[in-house]
C-alpha cells in the first residue's frame, strides 16, 4: 500500500474479528517500524509491552476499566486479539541529555519545554497505527485513566520509571460502528495551515 493511501485510510477500529488471530509476524513488523520513529537525542526511551494471550489481556480490561458497568465501547475494544502498551521513559532522556554531546549534567526537567518522551512514544504508536493499515490490519490508539496507572504496573510488574503513554489494539476489522466525533468532518486545510505569518492564509 503507497503511504498516502495508508494515511488516508487509516481510521481507529474499536471491533475485531474474533476468529482470526493476529501473526507473530505483523506484531513483530509492526513494531520493528515502530523503534525507527525519530526521538529527541535517538534516545529512543520508550518500550512495549505485547499482551497476546486471553489471559494477559483480560488482567489488562481487570487492571484498567470497571466492570461494574462496561459501556458499549468497552466490550467492543475487549475483542482485540493483541495489546500493545506504550510505555516512555522520562529518565532515559533526562540521561542521554547529560551526556558529553548534549551537556546537561544537571538533569533539570525543567530544560524540556515539552515532554518529549511522551511525544516520541506517540509518535512510534502511529507508526504502528499506520504499520497496521499496510498490513490489512485494524487498530486503536486509547489511553489509560491516570488512577489505573498503578494497578496496570501492579498487575504486569512494570517498573515505576515507565509511564503508558497509550495502548493501541490489534486485530482483523469486523463490522464496526462509526465514531460520532466524525461527524464534525474535516476542517479544511485553510484553516489550520498558516504562511510566514499567523493568520497568512496557506494553501486553501
Amino acid at each position: 500500500m503507497e503511504f498516502a493511501e495508508a494515511v488516508r485510510r487509516r481510521r481507529m477500529i474499536r471491533s475485531y474479528r474474533t476468529d482470526r488471530d493476529v501473526p507473530d509476524i505483523c506484531v513483530t513488523t509492526c513494531l520493528e517500524l515502530a523503534v525507527r520513529a525519530p526521538s529527541a537525542g535517538h534516545t529512543q526511551g520508550r518500550e512495549f509491552l505485547v499482551l497476546r494471550d486471553i489471559t494477559s489481556r483480560s488482567q489488562f480490561w481487570a487492571a484498567t476499566a470497571d466492570d461494574a458497568d462496561p459501556d458499549p465501547w468497552l466490550l467492543r475494544m475487549r475483542t482485540a486479539p493483541v495489546l500493545i502498551i506504550c510505555l516512555s521513559d522520562k529518565q532515559a532522556y533526562l540521561d542521554r541529555y547529560a551526556e558529553p554531546d548534549k551537556g546537561w549534567t544537571d538533569r533539570d526537567e525543567a530544560r524540556w519545554p515539552i515532554s518529549y518522551w511522551d511525544v516520541d512514544t506517540g509518535m512510534a504508536a502511529l507508526v504502528i497505527l499506520l504499520a497496521a493499515q499496510d498490513l490489512g490490519l485494524g487498530a486503536c490508539f486509547f489511553g489509560v485513566p491516570g488512577k489505573r496507572w498503578e494497578p496496570l504496573r501492579a498487575a504486569f510488574d512494570i517498573p515505576a520509571r515507565l509511564r503508558p503513554v497509550g495502548v493501541v489494539s490489534l486485530g482483523y476489522p469486523a463490522p464496526d460502528h462509526r465514531s460520532p466525533s466524525l461527524r464534525r468532518g474535516r476542517r479544511p486545510l485553510g484553516e489550520l495551515v498558516h504562511r510566514e505569518r499567523y493568520g497568512e492564509p496557506g494553501p486553501s
